[in-house]
């Protein structure tokens, strides 16, 4: 999966922001992370974003915190307090995704995933597809642990 666009960015914020509102409370924020296994009270979550909504600008700021492993620590501790074990972490996420148990993602599971989520529609098949083959780097047609943690800390193998 590449890094999302701004307009991926955008259309996931517009499905977040439920009220309209052109915010994203923590309790939106929380309900997505909820479903890609960080578990996480609304609390916990203010004391890391420090401030109960995100406009746009603020939202990805955020996104670019926590999928740049490259920033400096100092700028991701202000965003992200890491609790316990990386790879147990990223492990759980993993399974979210792995829906089946084999150790791999599919484009189906992907897609399954997504649509979970609502960000995910016929319009998008391809892009699933697209998202697999970007980091399946051993040409399987899935996504193994490997090439997750590679994708979620961007980092070519």
């Amino acid at each position: 999966m590449s890094p999302l666009s701004k307009n991926d960015l955008q259309r996931i914020f517009e499905k977040l922001d439920k009220n309209e509102d052109g915010l994203v409370s923590l309790e939106e924020l929380n309900w997505l992370l909820e479903r890609i296994g960080v578990q996480l009270s609304v609390e916990e979550l203010e004391s890391l974003v420090g401030k109960p909504c995100l406009s746009f600008d603020e939202f990805l700021f955020f996104y670019d915190s926590i999928s740049n492993p490259n920033k400096k620590i100092d700028e991701e501790a202000e965003l992200v307090n890491i609790h316990g074990d990386e790879d147990s972490d990223l492990a759980k996420a993993f399974k979210v995704f792995d829906l089946n148990g084999d150790g791999f993602i599919s484009c189906e599971e992907l897609q399954s995933v997504l649509a979970r989520l609502g960000l995910w529609d016929e319009s998008c098949g391809k892009d699933c597809r697209s998202m697999i083959c970007f980091y399946d780097t051993n040409l399987d047609g899935m996504v193994d642990f490997e090439e997750f943690k590679n994708m979620m800390f961007h980092t070519i193998s």
